[in-house]
């Protein structure tokens, strides 16, 4: 793409140019199936034959994301990016990061000893990307990359004891650990990209597919029923995609009449560490 990227910004052209449109139609959240595999339990406080409801809150940050062509060769629906290397060495693309992301967790569980399992339903409501593109010559000329976007997992999870298998409890916390595996719902909305000369916006979208989690931490037992949790928590909940569909460009000083170019899908990677504190309330 050349420094004045309008041209690139043009569907056909197979370069990432300036286009953008926010238009596209985000998927109703139907019905998340937690799926699948669930591995050891734990929290060392609740007794062997509990049901247990588990209500959670935490943070999340997740790392460092990019925005690439499904198809970089794609000429029909045009490719956002296209094939080549932009002005910092790297494929075109949109890089950036998330910001911290508040998180709320809510699932029944049973334990049977050391070992707990729980169906985890987890929503993180709104992530805000922020990046730059790399398509424009030379690198330090604008070409912000915003989007805004939220999930949605459910995940059969297990955890288990450490103290069960002879690690020592430090005073009156018990350490354990787990993981789950399930599927994300994660939609985005529109993503909007500053150029030098052009604004484009890409259609907003949504995906489920297959998610995990990995997390450890220490238990303590509040009374009888209640138990406190405070975990480490690293969660890779799969893919983002931006559909195909219309987008739009606009030339900002009115130049050119806006465009709306058939665009192909996005994709990037959504994961990253958090912390949960949650309580444990047992029947």
């Amino acid at each position: 793409m050349s420094g004045t990227c309008p041209n690139r910004a043009l569907p056909g052209t197979g370069a990432l140019a300036s286009s953008r449109r926010a238009g596209g139609e985000c998927a109703h959240l139907t019905g998340l199936a937690a799926a699948a595999l669930a591995v050891w339990t734990a929290s060392g406080a609740a007794a062997a034959g509990d049901y247990y409801l588990r209500l959670g809150i935490g943070l999340d940050r997740p790392g460092k994301a990019a925005f690439t062509d499904t198809d970089c060769s794609s000429k029909v629906p045009a490719a956002l990016y296209g094939c080549g290397i932009g002005g910092d060495g790297a494929p075109y693309r949109s890089a950036g990061k998330f910001g911290t992301v508040p998180a709320v967790e809510l699932g029944p569980g049973y334990a049977a000893g050391a070992f707990h399992f729980e169906a985890l339903v987890e929503y993180r409501p709104r992530y805000t990307f922020k990046g730059r593109a790399n398509i424009v010559a030379p690198p330090h000329r604008r070409q912000d990359v915003s989007a805004k976007l939220s999930s949605v997992s459910a995940m059969l999870a297990g955890f288990v004891d450490l103290t069960a298998l002879g690690v020592p409890k430090p005073g009156p916390f018990a350490p354990f650990f787990g993981a789950g595996i399930g599927v994300a719902h994660t939609r985005i909305g529109e993503t909007t990209m500053t150029f030098p000369v052009t604004t484009t916006t890409v259609p907003g979208g949504s995906k489920t597919g297959p998610a995990w989690m990995a997390s450890a931490g220490v238990a303590m037992a509040l009374d009888d029923r209640v138990t406190l949790d405070l975990a480490w928590r690293y969660s890779d909940l799969g893919e983002i995609r931006t559909p195909r569909g219309p987008g739009r460009v606009v030339w900002r000083d009115g130049r050119r009449e806006p465009r709306p170019p058939d665009l192909a899908p996005t994709r990037a990677r959504l994961r990253g560490h958090g912390v949960r504190l949650s309580l444990r309330y047992s029947f």
